[in-house]
């Protein structure tokens, strides 16, 4: 994508089911310049576009002329208000006519100007509590494009019109509050959807309640307390322990542990000291901390998260375009099957009438009492409000939403909802090696010594303590962690790529390789075995001596990560091939794949390499999920057919995965795939049962078998059904 054009998300206003995301999508899509994507779930448009081909005002006037509204996502919105409000206002007029109705059909009472009474309850609900479904389906026939508002409009506005007709006095059932009723229950729907809906978004809005309000600053000497959107980048503030991290920043004063779990999902609080990295709305548990703010609002790694997690619940499944298609042509098929069923009913009643005799024993709604006119009328009016599109519309994003929704959980996000069809059939992961499967980091491994152990970790941590080598910074932080006290060195030398001379407690020591100590007149080679077993290891070998003899060794290396190997073998057992693909030694490699149990390994590969030999592994007829650190495995990632990040804290590497595991951590690996094969999953069954749902309602409709309202409540069941399912998902165990 240029990096030129702008990307947005936008609430979408008015829309009722899949049609109307379609219809204002494909409208969308043909402005030059313009990418979006529509989500009937979240009610939202992302929106990519060229501002020198575009304008926003363009965007929001086109989406506008199609009866909808479009609004900057930040507007507070209202709508769950409304549509409670649009419910209960039809309800306290439809009861009140359910209860004539019966009256009226049991003969209890004598009920004087029936017909008009029906009308005049009918008409606040469908004509103020439904007016916006009505409009929206005018605009939908004006623009040729059919959607659930148009059936809806049509079979309440045909209800409706019997009760005129009737007045005007004709032979023909009132179905004036049938049509009240119908309207009434998609309401309900419509209100039971958006409730489902809110549920299955609210990764989302939990996110966004883990921002901080206020934030403790110092400015000119003092601590003040300010609101958060007030701080500037290089503010300093202090966080108490038990207070949240105000945004992200670096810590420049104390140590302590913060709670990352909100952004990793490990529940272990993490160590941090000065020169750490924190991030904004993670929790300090321990010490006071004094913070220098490097990001604020957009840039913050959680808005970064939000964000992500909003372009995957906006993004689509491929599957989802056969729902698209078949949704875009399934209302005016409706309308021709209704049509049809009119006309045969209204030029063969007996025939029709045969039917529901045979049928009337089961289903106590058949009136065989019905004229022509008015059984044609019912028949046609229950075809049109049970055959709706929505459950089909509604089948693959719900599950994309919660799915994603459960993955920013565990720290996995995931970005392409393509990369959740495409995951059930990897047939082959190809890791890096520094960082994926390895800690990324090098740490001491081995230590033996003449001396005490605790006294020989001292002489030669003291010693490194003064060198900003990686190896002597591993040693240092291994003391620590063992609690050796450090001391000072009476003199340094630092020899660049060789080793250190230094004194300490009035004797010389010399730390280094093993090359080191042979030219200042040391014999390793008297513990040749135990060198080359480490060597074997890949380990890094410093060797520590006084002015006598050699004292001990360490080795220390990139280790790899302690659940690698199991993960590995999960994998394989899953008929997943693994493959570790690296610019290190053969040698180096061979351990690794010997230590992790690894199906293959390549090795000596350089960064531009890497994507070649993803191609060829393709070439080959293998479906490729690549696992990498997101930077100098780039390329590699975007030739794979899935690709897979590790990142840790700020540092992640965002853009580069089309899944990203927020803390890195290998199992997730595993995770990603379970959570994508059950995401997918509930989408085939969403969509087996709206396609069932429709292929079994419309004949029971079209035959009579159904009343009108029943055909409604059908409708509205099977799209909460699908909601429901899909929010099944939160039940998913890793384990």
């Amino acid at each position: 994508m240029v990096e030129d054009k702008v990307t947005k998300t936008f609430k979408v206003k008015g829309m009722s089911c899949a049609g109307c995301a379609r219809k204002i999508e494909n409208n969308l899509n043909k402005i030059d310049g313009v990418y979006a994507t529509v989500n009937i779930a979240t009610e939202k448009a992302i929106v990519t576009y060229d501002p020198e081909k575009a304008r926003e005002k363009e965007l929001f006037d086109l989406v506008e002329s199609l009866g909808y509204k479009l609004i900057d996502d930040t507007e507070e919105d209202s709508q769950m208000d409304l549509v409670k409000k649009r419910f209960l206002i039809s309800v306290a007029f439809t009861l009140p006519g359910i209860v004539i109705m019966i009256i009226d059909m049991l003969n209890l009472l004598e009920i004087p100007y029936i017909d008009l009474i029906q009308i005049f309850i009918s008409v606040p609900v469908i004509f103020w509590a439904g007016f916006h479904i009505i409009k929206s389906s005018i605009v939908s026939i004006s623009h040729r494009t059919f959607g659930m508002d148009v059936l809806i409009s049509l079979g309440t506005l045909a209800s409706f019109m019997t009760g005129v007709i009737r007045l005007l006095g004709f032979n023909i059932a009132n179905y004036a509050l049938v049509g009240a009723m119908i309207m009434t229950i998609h309401l309900l729907g419509r209100y039971l959807e958006t409730l489902a809906k809110g549920r299955a978004t609210r990764a989302i809005s939990q996110l966004l309640e883990l921002g901080v309000k206020k934030a403790n600053v110092i400015r000119d000497g003092e601590e003040i307390e300010v609101p958060v959107e007030e701080l500037k980048i290089g503010d300093v503030v202090i966080v108490r322990p038990g207070g949240k991290i105000p945004s992200d920043g670096v810590i420049v004063e104390g140590d302590t542990y913060i709670d990352e779990s909100m952004i990793t999902g490990e529940p272990i609080p993490v160590k941090k000291t000065i020169g750490d990295s924190v991030i904004g709305a993670t929790i300090n548990q321990s010490g006071v901390i004094k913070v220098r703010i490097t990001r604020l609002g957009k840039d913050t790694f959680l808005s970064q998260i939000i964000r992500l997690v909003e372009e995957a619940q906006g993004s689509k499944v491929p599957i989802q375009e056969l729902a698209d298609r078949i949704t875009g042509i399934f209302v005016p098929v409706v309308l021709v099957i209704s049509l049809g069923v009119f006309l045969f009913w209204l030029i063969y009643p007996e025939a029709g009438r045969a039917i529901l005799v045979n049928f009337s024993s089961i289903f106590p709604w058949i009136n065989l009492e019905n004229n022509t006119i008015s059984q044609a009328i019912s028949v046609m009016v229950s075809t049109l409000v049970i055959a709706c599109p929505c459950a089909l519309g509604l089948a693959t994003p719900t599950a994309l939403i919660v799915g994603s929704g459960i993955g920013a959980e565990k720290g996995i996000l995931i970005r392409s909802g393509k990369s959740i069809e495409i995951m059930k059939d990897v047939n082959t992961i190809v890791f890096d090696k520094t960082g994926t499967l390895t800690k990324g980091r090098p740490e001491v491994t081995y230590i033996w010594s003449k001396l005490n152990s605790e006294e020989f970790l001292r002489i030669i941590a003291s010693i490194e303590n003064n060198s900003e080598h990686p190896l002597a910074r591993a040693i240092v932080e291994y003391a620590i962690k063992k609690n050796i006290p450090l001391v000072k060195v009476e003199s340094f030398v630092s020899i660049p790529g060789r080793g250190i001379r230094a004194s300490l407690d009035g004797k010389e020591y010399l730390v280094g390789s093993v090359n080191f100590l042979i030219e200042n007149g040391y014999d390793p080679s008297i513990y040749g075995e135990r060198l080359g077993a480490l060597e074997r290891e890949t380990n890094s070998i410093i060797l520590a001596a006084d002015e006598t003899e050699i004292l001990g060794i360490v080795g220390v290396s990139d280790a790899p990560k302690d659940n690698a190997r199991e993960v590995i073998e999960e994998l394989k057992s899953l008929h997943i091939k693994t493959i570790m693909l690296t610019g290190d030694s053969k040698k180096n490699a061979l351990y690794m794949k010997e230590k992790l149990g690894l199906d293959d390994v390549i090795a000596d590969v350089l960064p531009q390499e890497k994507m070649m030999i993803i191609k060829q592994l393709q070439s080959q007829g293998r479906v490729i999920a690549m696992v990498g650190d997101g930077i100098n495995d780039t390329p590699a990632l975007k030739q794979a057919d899935v690709s897979i990040a590790m990142g840790t804290g700020t540092d992640i590497a965002i853009e580069a995965g089309d899944i990203v595991l927020v803390n890195g951590d290998i199992s997730n690996v595993l995770n990603a795939i379970k959570l994508s094969k059950e995401i997918f999953k509930k989408i085939r069954q969403n969509l087996f049962w709206a396609f069932f749902y429709n292929i079994i309602a419309i004949p029971l409709a079209g035959l009579g078998l159904l009343h009108p309202v029943i055909a409604e409540i059908a409708m509205a069941f099977s799209s909460i059904n699908v909601i429901t399912n899909s929010l099944r998902l939160r039940r998913f165990n890793f384990d």
